[in-house]
């Protein structure tokens, strides 16, 4: 079972960068698919970005391409969201979620409920 802790957030002005952690438990993290979501205040969760197994495969939401990047160490069982250029609206808290589903291959990456393990969430806070 995979337990999941982010870290990394907190307040930055708007242009600035942030690096979000989720540290993960357990011995399967080499075989979950990772992603991150958002959710602001009074909004829906949203989908940020996913990463395959192995981590040679890579997607976001369309307001994050070329802004967030995704990344993972097996060996750390951890993943990264690196946030640069950040923008009053990216104020949200901050999810990394993990799944055995073969979300890639059905591209369901993108959809919350495909998910089964989630962390509690790290705050980033935008100001403009």
């Amino acid at each position: 079972q995979v337990q999941l802790i982010e870290s990394g957030g907190g307040l930055v002005q708007a242009g600035g960068s942030l690096r979000l952690s989720c540290a993960t438990s357990g011995r399967t993290f080499s075989s979950v698919a990772m992603g991150w979501f958002r959710q602001a205040p009074g909004k829906e969760r949203e989908w940020v970005a996913a990463i395959s197994l192995g981590g040679g495969i890579t997607h976001y939401a369309d307001s994050m391409k070329g802004r967030f990047t995704i990344s993972r160490d097996n060996a750390k069982n951890t993943v990264y969201l690196q946030m640069n250029s950040l923008k009053a609206e990216d104020t949200a808290v901050y999810y990394c979620a993990a799944t055995s589903r073969p979300i890639f291959y059905s591209t369901s990456y993108y959809l919350s409920g495909q998910y089964d393990r989630w962390g509690q969430g790290t705050q980033v806070t935008v100001s403009s």
